[in-house]
Parts: C-alpha cells; sequence; structure tokens
C-alpha cells in the first residue's frame, strides 16, 4: 500500500479496521520476539537457575541506557507521523534521515559508556555473586552490538510512523528465526561451534540484530517502502537534532529513569533470593506474550493518533486512543486470566524448580493480576509521546516506578517480610497510576501539534 493510500485510510477509515490491519503484522513481529524470549528462556532454563537469571538481571541496565536512544526515536517517530498527516512528505524523509544519523552517532556512545560501567553496575544492583560471573558476560556482548540495534528500532520507527508494518514483520520473521536458530547451537556447542553457555544466546541476539539493521538501512536508502534519505539527508542537521532533543530529552530521560527504577527494583528483589528472581524472570517472559498483542495494537494506534494530529483530526485521534483503550483492556485480562489460574503448568514447562514453581503463584495472585490495568496506562503515555508531549509521559512514568512501584514493593515487602509483599506493591502501582494516567489523558491538553 502506498503512502498516500495509507494515509487516507487512516485519516478517514473506519477506525477498529484500521486500527487492526496496522496492528495484525505489529502483532506478529511481537509475538515472534516473545516466542524468541521464551526460546531463549527455555534454553538456559536447561544451563541452571543462575544462568536462566542472567539475562533478567543484566536487562535493567542495557534498557536503562538504550531508552535513551529510544527517547530520541519516539521524538522522531512523531515528527514524521505528523508530518505525513500534514501531507509534508519532503520534511517527513528529511525528520527520518536525521533521526537515523542521530541514532547511530548516540549509540556509539551508548556501547562505550554501558560497556565500562558493567562491573559497577551489577555491583550497585546487588546481583548474587552466583548469577553475577554469567550477567557480567552477556551484558558486555549485548553492548557490543547497540548500533546496530538502535538503527534497526530506528527502521521499524520509521516504516511505522508511514503505515508499513508488514515490512518489519517480514524483517523480524527472518532476524528471529535466525536467532531461534542460533541460540541453541551456541549455548550449548552443537557441530563445529563451541559451547558458549549464557554468552552464546548475548551473541545470537548480537547478530541478528546486526542483521535487522543492515536490511533496515537498504531499504531506507533505496525508497522502497515509502521513506527514503540521501546522504544529504544523513548529515547532522544540528537544528533538527535539537527540536529532537527538545521533544525526545523528556521521554528519554523519563524512559532511563524508568528503566533505572527497574535495577532498583531488581535489587530489591534479589533481596528475597535468587528463587524470587527467577520466578519474576518467567513471569516477565509469559506476560510478554499478551503484550506482544497488547503493544502491537498500542503501535498501530500511535501511527493513527500522530497522522491525525498531522492532519488536525483531534477528535477522531481522541476516539481512536479512547477504543484502544477498551480491546487493550479486554486483551489483558483475558490473557491475565489464563496465565493465573494456570500458572504452574505454565512456569514448570520452563523450569521444574518446586521452589520456583511456589514463588511463581505468589507473582501470578499479587502481581499478574494488575495487568490489564497497566494496558490502560500504556495506551495513555502512548498518546502523550505520539502527541509530542514526552513531558507529561515522563512525569507519568515517573509516577508509576518512582512514586508507586518502587516505594510500595519496598515497604510492603519489609511489612510482611517477604517476597508476596513485592509482587503486591508493583500490582497496586500498575492500578494506581492507570487510574492517574487516565484521568490527565481525558483533560485532553495532549491535542495540538508540534510541527510548523
Amino acid at each position: 500500500m502506498s503512502v498516500e493510500r495509507a494515509r487516507e485510510e487512516i485519516l478517514n477509515g473506519p477506525i477498529e479496521r484500521t486500527l487492526f490491519r496496522l496492528a495484525g503484522p505489529l502483532i506478529v513481529s511481537n509475538m515472534v520476539q516473545v516466542l524468541y524470549n521464551l526460546a531463549d528462556t527455555f534454553w538456559l532454563g536447561k544451563l541452571g537457575r543462575n544462568q536462566l537469571s542472567a539475562p533478567g538481571a543484566s536487562w535493567p541496565f542495557i534498557a536503562t541506557l538504550m531508552s535513551l536512544g529510544m527517547g530520541f526515536a519516539v521524538a522522531g517517530f512523531a515528527f514524521v507521523t505528523q508530518y505525513i498527516g500534514a501531507r509534508d512528505f519532503k520534511r517527513a524523509n528529511r525528520s527520518a534521515g536525521a533521526l537515523y544519523s542521530l541514532s547511530l552517532l548516540f549509540s556509539i556512545g551508548v556501547a562505550i559508556i554501558g560497556a565500562v560501567s558493567t562491573p559497577y553496575i551489577l555491583k550497585l544492583m546487588d546481583v548474587s555473586s552466583s548469577v553475577y560471573p554469567y550477567a557480567i558476560k552477556y551484558t558486555l556482548v549485548i553492548f557490543i552490538g547497540i548500533p546496530f540495534a538502535f538503527t534497526y528500532y530506528a527502521f521499524t520507527f520509521l516504516l511505522r510512523a508511514v503505515g508499513d508494518t508488514k515490512t518489519p514483520m517480514v524483517i523480524s520473521f527472518f532476524t528471529v528465526g535466525l536467532n531461534m536458530v542460533l541460540d541453541p547451537v551456541l549455548i550449548f556447542g552443537l557441530g563445529p561451534f563451541p559451547e558458549l553457555g549464557v554468552v552464546g544466546a548475548a551473541i545470537a541476539t548480537m547478530f541478528s540484530n546486526s542483521v535487522g539493521s543492515v536490511i533496515g538501512a537498504y531499504y531506507l536508502a533505496t525508497g522502497k517502502k515509502g521513506i527514503k534519505f540521501t546522504l544529504d539527508d544523513l548529515k547532522p542537521d544540528w537544528d533538527f537534532y535539537r527540536r529532537i532533543f527538545r521533544v525526545g530529552l523528556p521521554s528519554a530521560v523519563g524512559q532511563s529513569l524508568n528503566s533505572f527504577g527497574f535495577m532498583i527494583l531488581t535489587r530489591i528483589i534479589f533481596q528475597y533470593g535468587t528463587v524470587a528472581f527467577a520466578a519474576y524472570a518467567i513471569a516477565n517472559r509469559l506476560t510478554n506474550f499478551m503484550f506482544a498483542i497488547a503493544n502491537g495494537i498500542a503501535q498501530a494506534m500511535g501511527t493513527m493518533v500522530g497522522q491525525n494530529i498531522g492532519a488536525k483530526n483531534f477528535e477522531r485521534a481522541k476516539r481512536i486512543a479512547e477504543r484502544t483503550m477498551l480491546i487493550n483492556f479486554g486483551v489483558l485480562t483475558a490473557g491475565t486470566a489464563f496465565i493465573v489460574i494456570f500458572n504452574q503448568p505454565v512456569f514448570k514447562a520452563f523450569i521444574n524448580d518446586p521452589e520456583i514453581l511456589h514463588e511463581a503463584s505468589l507473582v501470578a495472585k499479587y502481581f499478574l493480576t494488575s495487568l490489564p490495568f497497566f494496558g490502560i496506562f500504556s495506551v495513555a503515555t502512548g498518546v502523550f509521546q505520539t502527541a509530542g508531549k514526552t513531558k507529561t509521559s515522563m512525569v507519568l512514568g515517573l509516577i508509576r516506578l518512582w512514586g508507586l512501584r518502587i516505594p510500595l514493593s519496598y515497604l510492603l515487602g519489609l511489612a510482611v517480610g517477604a517476597s508476596w509483599g513485592v509482587y503486591l506493591g508493583m500490582g497496586l502501582s500498575n492500578i494506581l497510576s492507570a487510574v492517574i494516567a487516565l484521568a490527565w489523558f481525558l483533560r485532553g491538553g495532549w491535542m495540538e501539534r508540534i510541527i510548523d
């Protein structure tokens, strides 16, 4: 579908039908990624609980630095979608080139800082001594491949901005499939390959991201998928960089502080032992399965809301967001009910450890039941980000994590003297933050453009 036809459907077509048309490939892409994560968890679980916990212990720090770049990608996405909605395709292409070059430059700095800081950060997180050796190796390998990951994400953001969600899906199939094949080969040393354990899982992730990045660069350079930039477009555009920084900095800071908050939360959970963290890590991988659906719908909503804001169709943008909230609440309610009811056989598929299975029942009861409310929160903050109101999304994110989740988890865990108090605090933070975000959304202050 051409950019013009996609734009016409987004601005004037039936909301639900357009939403699901855009969301379908995104859901499939997300699902494929989740299946890989589950496979990764499955294979590492065969090595033991310490190896299984290594990626979960590492990712809060990795995500903290990656969130800086993702914040600027959110800003670039807002500019590109609104320019397309306003039918200013020349500026949309120029913005795309500037975003891509900024992502590449920024990622190099992130990779260097991350590699140097890893040993100190993992100790700050109080990662247990049994998990630490695996976590540090995994993290260092991931940081080597950060530039490929950043540019690959920039590519998917840009195609999503024009309404092309199928191409990223196809590439995701290929890269994740490659990752899934490489995982057992490199973890266990099949065939001529050496046995690398946790490092093998990291190398598989890094290599598949690099392949996706190269494919994305080819499509953007040739203009075969609606967005095209030239070498001139890739040259540093300091004026546009300033605009991206102005809009993206709150999102980048907010996402990074939230990711850092999850590092603190990791430290809190580790206080109750490796068993508690392993159960929490598996729960995260499982919930990612239903969030693959909810996030795909929310991402499609972002494209529709952004282009409608660009075209000054503010009331339609509001209707799109409201319907997305209802749909995602229903999706997450159904998914949560399944995991809560069948938590024992589901967790047992990954690791048959009686202590972890007991802990899983606590995670399901006190934390997972709150996830439908997080669906409302994520849609509301997604609207603010797409509209360019990144300060609002930053504040809401900080309230949810730093104002509610961390203090409630720590204090309730301390009060009851057990891990279920931590999970209860996490659940309450989802419910309370959803109420706050919904009230802020209904005020309507986000309904204005950021483009000229």
